[in-house]
């Protein structure tokens, strides 16, 4: 008999596709189940993880930063979430929501940057032990769309410079193209949602597939 999943849901994808938006539609839902339910995010999540997030996306001293310190950093920082936050809500019974998990690290820097897969893997292991998602969620969307939502943003609000979206053209079509690959070698948990659509359309994609998987 398998183990029981666990109740935790990560979602994944490349940049602007609408990961926040809809994690917070998920746990919207799910608490109005009466459900108790964290949202949580990658890299983040613990005032260290903050910490590491500034630094792998928005100071100025990682700019420049080399793919394998930038690798070690987000495993440190999902380290830290995994003991202080994901573990102890699983332990207590509650739903964990997290935007990223383990996942972005297998695309990101091993499809993205190139680095090799077993390492990636083995370390992307030890970060995490056993707590792996019981679902991941990917949201797909065109690189082109992704950017233009990526322009649009920054022109409509004052945000910092984030480092990982500004990456080239082909870096995100080896993530889209590396998410793709994911789903296909882990069909039971990692699933590929459309977000061409509207806010209410991916809204009700997943929660679809998140009912269908826990029997909700």
């Amino acid at each position: 008999m398998s183990a029981p999943l666990l109740k935790f849901i990560s979602l994944e994808g490349g940049e602007c596709v609408g990961k926040s938006t809809q994690i917070e539609r998920l746990a919207e839902r799910l608490r109005g189940l009466g459900h108790k339910v964290i949202v949580t995010r990658e890299p983040g999540g613990t005032p260290l993880g903050e910490q590491i997030r500034h630094l792998l996306k928005h100071a100025p001293e990682g700019r420049d930063m080399n793919p394998k310190a930038e690798l070690l950093l987000f495993l440190a920082s999902r380290a830290e979430l995994v003991r202080k936050v994901i573990g102890p809500t699983l332990d207590r019974g509650a739903w964990v929501l997290c935007d990223r998990f383990h996942d972005s690290t297998t695309v990101y820097q091993g499809a993205g940057r190139g680095l090799p897969h077993e390492i990636v893997d083995r370390l992307n292991a030890f970060a995490i032990g056993a707590r792996l998602p019981g679902l991941t969620l990917v949201l797909d969307l065109e690189i082109e769309r992704a950017r233009a939502r990526m322009v649009q943003r920054a022109g409509s609000i004052a945000t910092a410079a984030d480092r990982m979206e500004d990456q080239p053209a082909d870096f995100f079509e080896r993530v889209r193209h590396g998410y793709a690959k994911l789903a296909q070698a882990h069909p039971e948990r990692v699933k590929i949602v459309s977000a061409h659509g509207t806010v209410d359309e991916t809204a009700g994609a997943i929660w679809e597939l998140v009912a269908r998987t826990f029997a909700i």
